[in-house]
């Protein structure tokens, strides 16, 4: 039998169609394969054995009476930890929600079930998605498939790790400010930021509300295309959502096939502080488009250099407010304090023991720069820096179609390597977060590997609302 474990989508889905092996069976060799690996790879918070069987059950059932299938059904996947599956344990990778289980379903876990997907298990990520590496976690570190001594990345690196580590078939994670393309550049997989409001963010855990956006990490271009298509949409429990569609004539009229694609190279995104490994393979990437037909001009985002510190103050300054709801008694764990003097000595033993120290640190600077007196100084002048970062890319999306750079400007580093030095762990978003900030969609994809076998990912950034563009751009690295 075929090696179940390395299926892309679309060659699971032909395999079932063709009744070459079952959803149990390769449910099976999935779970299989997590108990033998996992143990050292640590993808997974939680297994939902039980579910993924059940499910994979009733596609089987429905496959016996030869009922088509939709192109996900009966195909297993992972889930980050901060996406709701009812019944399911949800914790962020954080003590304060240890215990805590999903009483009802994400929007994309509902259209997902409609779909018949097949869910493994929750993957882990650093606390409530704040961090780049995955160490951040409450409850263990995860570890790169390609190098159990390194990181896989974050916020989503229990995700981009069992993709990578083909501990799943594809899997979703939430990207904040590059929190699903830095891990899948890592984990040598592909990994999708959606247009905000593309995808409904309805039981997501919040973190930054107007950064936030579910996307898809897969083996491929196409297997994300698949998913996304399938969670994507208006949603009327998230009135940030919406159906809006780019006009397929206007996508059409930027192609290599017609020979008028023009890609833009920021003269930022190739500066001190780049690895030279890293540089070299994304340089051959846009050679290898160029020889294809594409224009190559070169254009500038001059306000990237600030990008990193207004992405900072309003990403802490929305969870320091998305985070006042877990006090450890409504939900979450609580605290064991006897005979507490006041409500307030409560919340405090139970956020400080349940939150741990990268949370703690965030939720204070952004209650800090939300605070009488440095609001105007830090808040609202970060607004107005966000809009100079969504005015760079504007411009730029006149003279070119997309943008290509690097998804990180270092390799994977090694476990503990970063830890007494958080600036430089905040920096490794220089090329994701404007992207963020700007509301565009982006795309990683790898284009090749260190001397050392590490995988490297290139960042492909297309105006809102035109992933479809994204998708057929990407796609055409698979010639290389």
């Amino acid at each position: 039998m075929t090696n179940l474990t390395n299926l892309t989508i679309k060659q699971a889905n032909n395999g079932l169609k063709n009744k070459e092996f079952s959803s149990v069976e390769l449910t099976q060799a999935y779970l299989k394969k997590i108990k033998e690996k996992d143990k050292d790879i640590k993808a997974y918070i939680s297994i939902c054995e039980d579910l993924a069987i059940s499910e994979a059950k009733a596609v089987d059932e429905k496959i016996s009476k030869n009922k088509p299938l939709s192109e996900i059904e009966g195909i297993p996947c992972a889930i980050k930890d901060n996406i709701m599956i009812k019944g399911e344990k949800c914790t962020a990778a954080s003590k304060i929600l240890e215990n805590y289980t999903a009483i009802y379903d994400a929007t994309v876990i509902e259209k997902m079930k409609n779909a018949g997907a097949v869910f493994l298990g929750k993957t882990n990520l650093d606390e409530f998605a704040m961090g780049g590496s995955c160490e951040k976690s409450a409850f263990f570190i995860t570890k790169n498939p390609y190098d159990l001594e390194r990181v896989p990345g974050g916020s989503s690196g229990g995700s981009a790790a069992s993709v990578g580590g083909d501990l799943s078939v594809y899997a979703l994670g939430s990207d904040t400010g590059g929190s699903i393309r830095q891990p899948a550049s890592f984990c040598g997989a592909v990994g999708l930021k959606p247009t905000y409001g593309k995808v409904s963010r309805y039981g997501l855990i919040a973190y930054a509300s107007s950064l936030d956006q579910i996307g898809v990490i897969g083996k491929t271009v196409e297997d994300c295309e698949t998913v996304f298509n399938i969670i994507k949409g208006q949603d009327k429990l998230d009135s940030t959502s919406t159906d809006f569609e780019i006009s397929p004539s206007i996508l059409s009229c930027h192609s290599l096939e017609k020979g008028n694609l023009r890609i833009g190279i920021p003269k930022e995104y190739f500066s001190a502080g780049l690895d030279k490994e890293i540089e070299i393979s994304i340089k051959d990437a846009i050679n290898f488009y160029e020889k294809k037909g594409a224009e190559i001009i070169d254009i500038t985002l001059p306000h990237t250099e600030y990008a990193i510190a207004c992405y900072y103050i309003i990403a802490t300054s929305e969870a320091s407010a998305n985070l006042a709801r877990f006090d450890g008694l409504k939900y979450g764990a609580q605290s064991k304090i006897e005979n507490p003097q006041s409500i307030n000595e409560l919340y405090f033993k139970n956020r400080t023991d349940g939150f741990g120290a990268e949370v703690r640190k965030r939720i204070m600077l952004g209650t800090y720069t939300l605070s009488s007196g440095y609001y105007d100084a830090y808040y609202k002048r970060a607004l107005k820096v966000r809009t100079l970062v969504k005015q760079d890319f504007e411009k730029a999306f006149e003279k070119v179609d997309v943008i290509f750079g690097p998804t990180s400007p270092c390799l994977p580093f090694k476990i503990g390597e970063m830890s007494n030095d958080p600036l430089a762990m905040y920096l490794a978003d220089i090329y994701t977060a404007p992207v963020n900030l700007a509301g565009l969609p982006a795309i990683s994809i790898p284009c090749g590997k260190s001397k050392n076998g590490l995988p490297i990912g290139l960042q492909i950034t297309a105006p809102a609302f035109c992933e479809k563009r994204l998708f057929k751009i990407a796609q055409i690295m698979k010639e290389k």
